[in-house]
Formats: C-alpha cells, sequence, structure tokens
C-alpha cells in the first residue's frame, strides 16, 4: 500500500468571529461611523428602488439592501489612496469609499452632511439615473460607477471583468513606491470566472498588494452557490494560489472590519494578495424591489432568517446596549437621512406636468446633449501638440538599411530608456534572447523589472495592463504572442479597455499599447494566423496601426507610446526577418495620426493595403504591367485616423479602388472599408470597390492550404487583371 501522506496549504485560511467582548471593545467614533455609512447607504438604496418602481431608472437597479455591512466594514480600513472596484451590484461599495472619501476622520448618525456628501449622494443618483451631472455624464449609469479622485476606480456589468485590473491598479501602487493597496468586489458569480482565478494566480506570483474580496451573497440570480461548486467556502481558492485568506460573517460590519483591517496589514507589509470572503444576503431579486421568494427561487423563511440579522439592526443594537446611541437616535438617523434623500431628488426632479400627485419626471435641464453620444470615443490628441512630430511623406530622418525587428527592439529601448513609465509585459518577453521573435532583445537586462514575463494567461495580463493604463502613472505595451489570441482576452480588449475613456465620461485617458502578430504563412494553422484588423476596427476606442517599413515602425510606435488611447500595433511574420530603410540614429520622432502613406504613384487604380501585404502589392502591380496603380499604405486602420484626404486626391485621379488584404473573408478589414468609400466617394467611382481578401477558412496546417487560404501576389494580379478588362 502506498504511504498517503496529508498536504496542507502554505498560506492561512481562518474565518474571523466577533463576540459581544468585541463590540464592547470597539471605539464608539468607530460604531457611530458605520452606523452612519450603513444608513445613507441603506437609505440612497431605498431612494433608487422607489424611483425604479416609478419608472424613473432606466435600466437595471441592482439593489445592495442587505449587504451594506461588507462595503461599509471593508472601506473603512482604506484611505483615499487605496483604490476599489467592482461589479455591477456596487452602489453600496462605490458610496461607502467616496463618503469615506470626503469624510476620512469618521461620520456622524445625527450630525448634518457636509456639501461634499450631499454632493457625492446628488451626483451618484444622477449618474444612476443617466444625467448629465454624474460622474460620468449619464454614460456609465447604475453598473457603471466611477470616482477616480477617491480612489472608486469604476464599477463594472461583467461579471469578474473588473478583477483584473485592480491587479493593475496594486501593480501600480507597489511600481510608484506607496504603500497604497487595490481591493476589488465580486460576488459568488464571478468567483468561478476565468479572469478572476487568472487575476488570482497572476496576483499571487507576482506578490501583488490586492485584496479580492467575495461578496457571498448566496445567488448568481436565481443560481445558488451550492449548485454552482462543490466548495461553497468560496475563500478556499486563496490557499489554491498561495493566497492569505479570510472568512467572515459579513452582516457583521465589525466582525468585517477587523478582517479587512488584518488584510490591508498583510498587504501593507509586502507580503502580497489576499482574499476576504463575507457571507452576506442581498434582501430582493437581482434586479428591483422584489424578494427572490416572488421568483420561487429561494423562500420566506430563509429570507426572514438573513432579514433578522440585517446589519442596521446589529449595529443598532450594539450602539444602543453600549449607551452610546438610544433607540430613538438610531431611528432619528434613518429618518434624517430620508429627508436629506428627498432634498437631493428635488434638485433633479419635478412634478410631472399633468400628471397625478405624487407623479414626477427628470427635470429635462438635467439630460445630456444627444449630440454628446460619441464624443470621447478616443482622445482630442492634444498629447502631441509638443511631439516632435515629422512630415508623413519620404524620410525626416537620415535613413540606412535596417532589419525590421531590430527596429522593433531598438525603438522599445530607447523609449523605455527615456520614460521610465514604460513597462513591458508577455508570454517569454523576458526569455529567449528577446522572447519568440526578438522584439525585446536586450531589454530585459537593461530595465530589471520593467519586462515582464507573464503566466499564460492573456485576460489577466490583458486586463491587468487596463487597470495600469487607467490609474495613469505608468504606460503598459502588452505583448500577444499570436493575434488570434485576442479571443481570449476578447473581455478585457473590448468590453474593458477599448469602451473605458467613453463609457466613465470621455475624460479618462487609456494610454495602453498592444503588440499583436499576425502569423499568416508561418504554418502554425488556423488558430495562430489571423489578421485581426478587422475585428478591431469595428469595435469602438481602439486605435490601430499597420508599419511596414522599419522606419514607420520607429515613428509609429513613438506615436502609439505617446498616444492616450489604447493603440494596437500590428506586426507581421513576414516583416519581421525584412529588411528596408530605417532610421540611422534618430529613434525619437513621431509619425502623424491619421496620415497614409504613397508608396507608388499611379493613375488607373487606387490600390489600399496595408502591413505585410504591402510588398506583396507593389511586387503585384509593377510585375502585371498593364494597370497604372497607386499604390497606398494606409498605415492608421482605426475609423477615427483613416486619411480620407490621400485617398479621396487617389480617387480623383484614377475613379477605382482596389482593396488588398491577405487575412479571411469572414473578419475582413476591407468589408466595412468598402462601405464606407462607397458612401463617401460614390460620385467618383466608376466601377464597384474591389477587393482582395483570403478565403472564408482560417489558415490550415497543410503548406499547400494555407497558401490557398490566404492573399498575396497573385491574386492581387489576378484582381489587377479583371480591372484591366474592365
Amino acid at each position: 500500500m502506498p504511504e498517503h501522506r496529508p498536504l496542507t496549504p502554505a498560506a492561512p485560511w481562518v474565518e474571523i468571529v466577533t463576540t459581544e467582548a468585541d463590540w464592547d471593545v470597539a471605539d464608539p467614533a468607530l460604531l457611530r461611523t458605520i452606523y452612519a455609512q450603513l444608513v445613507w447607504i441603506r437609505t440612497f438604496e431605498q431612494y433608487v428602488l422607489d424611483l425604479a418602481a416609478a419608472g424613473l431608472i432606466h435600466g437595471p437597479a441592482h439593489s445592495s439592501i442587505g449587504q451594506e455591512g461588507g462595503a461599509v466594514g471593508s472601506v473603512l480600513a482604506l484611505t483615499s489612496e487605496d483604490s476599489v472596484n467592482g461589479s455591477h451590484r456596487g452602489h453600496h461599495q462605490f458610496l461607502a469609499k467616496a463618503l469615506h472619501h470626503v469624510e476620512p476622520k469618521g461620520m456622524d448618525p445625527l450630525g448634518a452632511p457636509s456639501g461634499q456628501v450631499r454632493d457625492a449622494l446628488l451626483r451618484t443618483l444622477a449618474e444612476i439615473c443617466g444625467l448629465d451631472r454624474g460622474w460620468s455624464h449619464g454614460r456609465g449609469g447604475s453598473m457603471h460607477l466611477r470616482w477616480k479622485d477617491a480612489g472608486a476606480m469604476g464599477t463594472n456589468a461583467i461579471v469578474g471583468g473588473g478583477v483584473p485590473q485592480a491587479a493593475g491598479f496594486a501593480w501600480s501602487h507597489r511600481q510608484a513606491g506607496t504603500p497604497a493597496v487595490s481591493v476589488t468586489y465580486f460576488g459568488d458569480g464571478a468567483v468561478n470566472i476565468g479572469s478572476t482565478l487568472e487575476s488570482m494566480n497572476l496576483a499571487g506570483a507576482w506578490s501583488l498588494p490586492v485584496c479580492f474580496f467575495i461578496e457571498n451573497n448566496q445567488y448568481a440570480v436565481s443560481t445558488s452557490v451550492h449548485e454552482a461548486t462543490a466548495e461553497p467556502r468560496l475563500s478556499a481558492r486563496g490557499p489554491g494560489f498561495n493566497i492569505a485568506s479570510w472568512k467572515v460573517d459579513g452582516m457583521d460590519p465589525l466582525a468585517v472590519h477587523l478582517a479587512m483591517s488584518e488584510a490591508v496589514a498583510h498587504m501593507r507589509r509586502g507580503r502580497g494578495p489576499t482574499v476576504v470572503e463575507v457571507d452576506t444576503y442581498r434582501f430582493f431579486h437581482q434586479n428591483g424591489g422584489f424578494a427572490g421568494s416572488a421568483f420561487g427561487y429561494r423562500d420566506k423563511d430563509e429570507e426572514r432568517t438573513w432579514r433578522d440579522r440585517d446589519p442596521l439592526k446589529q449595529t443598532a443594537g450594539h450602539l444602543q446596549r453600549r449607551r452610546i446611541m438610544t433607540a430613538d437616535e438610531t431611528a432619528e438617523a434613518i429618518v434624517r437621512a430620508k429627508a436629506v434623500m428627498d432634498e437631493v431628488g428635488r434638485v433633479l426632479f419635478e412634478p410631472l406636468p399633468g400628471g397625478k400627485p405624487g407623479q414626477r419626471r427628470i427635470k429635462p435641464t438635467e439630460w445630456p446633449d444627444p449630440a454628446w453620444v460619441d464624443v470621447g470615443v478616443r482622445g482630442d490628441l492634444s498629447e502631441f501638440d509638443t511631439a516632435p512630430v515629422v512630415a508623413a511623406a519620404g524620410h525626416a530622418v537620415p535613413v540606412q538599411e535596417t532589419k525590421f525587428i531590430d527596429a522593433v527592439a531598438a525603438v522599445m529601448g530607447r523609449r523605455m530608456e527615456t520614460d521610465s513609465r514604460i513597462v513591458v509585459m508577455g508570454e517569454d518577453v523576458h526569455r529567449l534572447n528577446g522572447g519568440t521573435n526578438g522584439a525585446t532583445r536586450g531589454l530585459p537586462d537593461r530595465f530589471p523589472g520593467r519586462i515582464l514575463g507573464t503566466p499564460i494567461s492573456e485576460n489577466a495580463f490583458a486586463g491587468l495592463a487596463g487597470g495600469i493604463a487607467l490609474d495613469g502613472r505608468f504606460v503598459p505595451v502588452v505583448e500577444f504572442m499570436y493575434a488570434d489570441f485576442m479571443w481570449v482576452a476578447a473581455d478585457q480588449l473590448f468590453n474593458q479597455i477599448g469602451k473605458a475613456r467613453h463609457m466613465y465620461g470621455g475624460e479618462s485617458s487609456v494610454p495602453l499599447v498592444l503588440r499583436s502578430k499576425v502569423a499568416m504563412g508561418t504554418g502554425y494553422g488556423s488558430q495562430h494566423s489571423m489578421d485581426p484588423a478587422g475585428v478591431f476596427a469595428t469595435n469602438p476606442g481602439w486605435r490601430i496601426v499597420a508599419p511596414s517599413t522599419p522606419y514607420d515602425y520607429v515613428g509609429l510606435m513613438n506615436t502609439a507610446l505617446r498616444c492616450q488611447d489604447p493603440v494596437v500595433v500590428l506586426e507581421h511574420v513576414d516583416l519581421y526577418g525584412s529588411s528596408g530603410p530605417g532610421p540611422v540614429d534618430d529613434l525619437d520622432y513621431c509619425l502623424p495620426v491619421g496620415k497614409a502613406a504613397v508608396r507608388r504613384p499611379g493613375s488607373d487604380v487606387t490600390v489600399l493595403t496595408y502591413l505585410g501585404m504591402v510588398p506583396y502589392v507593389l511586387q503585384a502591380v509593377e510585375e502585371f504591367g498593364q494597370v497604372d496603380g497607386e499604390v497606398i499604405d494606409l498605415r492608421w486602420l482605426d475609423r477615427a485616423s483613416i486619411d480620407w484626404d490621400t485617398i479621396e486626391a487617389s480617387l480623383t485621379k484614377t475613379n477605382q479602388v482596389l482593396i488588398a488584404e491577405q487575412g479571411a473573408f469572414g473578419t475582413s478589414y476591407g468589408g466595412w472599408l468598402a462601405d464606407e468609400i462607397t458612401r463617401r466617394f460614390f460620385d467618383l467611382l466608376d466601377g464597384p470597390v474591389r477587393r482582395v481578401t483570403g478565403a472564408e477558412a482560417s489558415p490550415s496546417i497543410s503548406k499547400v492550404l494555407e497558401r490557398a487560404a490566404i492573399a498575396q501576389k497573385d491574386e492581387v494580379i489576378a484582381a489587377l487583371a479583371q480591372i484591366a478588362r474592365y
């Protein structure tokens, strides 16, 4: 028989339970503050539910009533410098952080609220109602609450979507040399999400000061935690990643505060991440003011048992028992808070003209201007006002024959040398003499601690980089080994990073660069060969650059690193080993945003192309010889940065256009571009927009089938032959 040796986790996992004695020794000022915060949050949430019942909330009203103890108990262990983020049910966490920010010395439940408290309540209510005076001018609403000055970095409608960002906030705090920590709030539903578990692993591996705060409210919509997992003690996830973990009664705000104080002290001492699980209960359904029992997934006895342990009642009882407040005073605090909420509401609402008594409407002056709908999808590029931007045409600095991949490593090294904010991360970027292609050659030794090799977890490290960008103190450069991996991290790229600036009011910079490799023709098959340009172009927020020469790569990467929007820099493996004009010694110039390059003048047809297809198009035009093609290297591919002036000038001469790309027809970049050209320049066209693309199928491993699936010189020649016949 084999010997069985019991194993124990390396990280501690404890449950904290308070007794009456703990309440007896607690600072009266702390207990009054806890009660004050509980009252303000409960009263605010009930007011929101009343608005929802009256039809004055557009969209969901995810009430946190019943769960306030976890938010209040945890936030009071933090400072304004500490970062928090949360999920769709985050009013209580946001308000707790906001109130603690404006009243860091504590609150009195019977004291008149300060102007700052009133303003925080008003702006939060306005945001939930979708109004202009809200934190994000109504764009975020109930599920996307952000006040960066308070350290409230944003709640999130995607379950588990904000967790990787919190790791990024923690990395930034540590890299900046501060003692600040990060807390990410999420529920029992998010604890089984891949991005959450990936982020726990990454935070543990990198010893980041981030707390994974699990609000176990027992139900993800109507699915109980016991149905969703074989281990309903959700803090058990922590020891699996060697993370110190605490479990505590979330209906007991003092117990939460004591557990969170220990967790925060652990992180501030540099001992790595923590998990805090609080068992709590939402008194109402997932959304709105009905109990869960009304929908049949829980019974009234269960709800009654949890309501008997209401954190407001428990705290009020201890305050009364210790004679810190009387029963009349604890009740009076609620009455006063309701009166203030009514006053706040009168700023936003007015009687409905012609309506029944008590009916209200939102004041028309409170709505945002509809013309503002697209403002802030991207920034205004004012960051380039003092940049060393050179002319788009020709070579503005001395050039010499340069290997493309050498330019990649050289410009990154130069920027890291001159800008200490830049950090590079990705799989194997710190090994193999510059990663899998040499893009970071020599950089790990030159910049220790700033070339970060990550676990294989695109969701986690892309999201972590998104958090770094939203924090704003550093500029992350993320490498995806293959472009196809963007689908693994699609939530972070498109729901989070791409939408963040606009969603949070158009004022939040997101300086992030994603280097994404296109590997068609390498034999790596269907899951390692895509061109992602078409997908990025149809998602808001991203700028896209596609350099085809070493000179362009240096200038465009410098521009991407200065840009305050997220930029994906596409790189083609066909170009890595190629040589072309590159700067002799000037690695500081920026090529302008939104300017294409005419690679070959012509008069018969305008050929629009980019990246690795540029040399194939130039070869095809010269080899075919019967059509005088004007070849335009687009360089910038996103909607906001297309060089329409250059395209129009060319079409005025040629009256015909051919869009040539290598990638699959289904995710084609040229699809939307052809549509836009037709609508913009219909009167200039003598024929339909023609396109060269790959096949419908993704490239296969077979060399023959792979070649059949992608477009190169021969496919362009065939298209030119059709144009010649036309």
